[in-house]
């Protein structure tokens, strides 16, 4: 599976007409490209964030003040979250004008539809990270929406155990926003290139 995602991030042979500009825009692959735009910026954010409820505003404060190019990463890592969100969107809509939901690739529709929902939630938890006021309204918010679903109540208390912007959920959000969820999310991307390659499509070259 792996070599098979090596392969769709570097094909051995490429078609000339599909270089050129179409209404796909390669929507997956600049996805996938702002997806690892978020993980090198994230982890440079890492060195200098702090979990803490009491440290982790200051921290932020300090990289945008005291590090050189500190404002300017930590913008990029917003804007390239948005962006990953809004081409993941565009992707899907493409896949349901075009029809390319329906079988045999109806596994694959289910593994984007995932990573939709995982981005979605990888920005939800990076929310609060500042605790900022706005953050802490934003998921105060969120979990105020979460508890009136069915079984809301049980993943309110354990996303937020003690309060929003308490140490432990404060903690938690931060695991999941670090490691959970972009393993899981890393891990989904490899799957669903190598259903594509698997299926091959419109694609027999690959």
């Amino acid at each position: 599976m792996f070599k098979e995602f090596v392969k769709h991030l570097f094909p051995r042979v490429v078609l000339k007409q599909n270089l050129k500009l179409s209404y796909t825009f390669c929507l997956g692959g600049l996805a996938f490209t702002t997806l690892l735009m978020l993980a090198l910026s994230g982890l440079l954010l890492l060195f200098y964030y702090q979990p803490g409820a009491g440290e982790a505003y200051r921290s932020i404060i300090f990289l945008e003040e005291s590090v050189y190019g500190g404002r300017y990463l930590r913008n990029l890592h917003r804007l390239a979250s948005h962006s990953f969100l809004v081409l993941l969107f565009l992707h899907i809509l493409r896949v349901v004008l075009t029809g390319a939901y329906a079988p045999p690739r109806q596994r694959n529709w289910l593994i984007g539809v995932c990573l939709l929902g995982l981005g979605l939630f990888e920005a939800y938890t990076g929310y609060l990270l500042p605790m900022d006021q706005l953050a802490l309204w934003a998921t105060q918010t969120g979990m105020t929406l979460l508890e009136a679903v069915p079984f809301g109540h049980l993943a309110t208390a354990l996303l937020v155990p003690d309060s929003v912007g308490g140490p432990l959920s404060l903690l938690r959000f931060y695991v999941l926003h670090i490691v959970v969820l972009p393993v899981c999310t890393f891990g989904l991307c490899l799957l669903h290139f190598y259903q594509v390659r698997k299926q091959k499509g419109l694609l027999p070259y690959l």
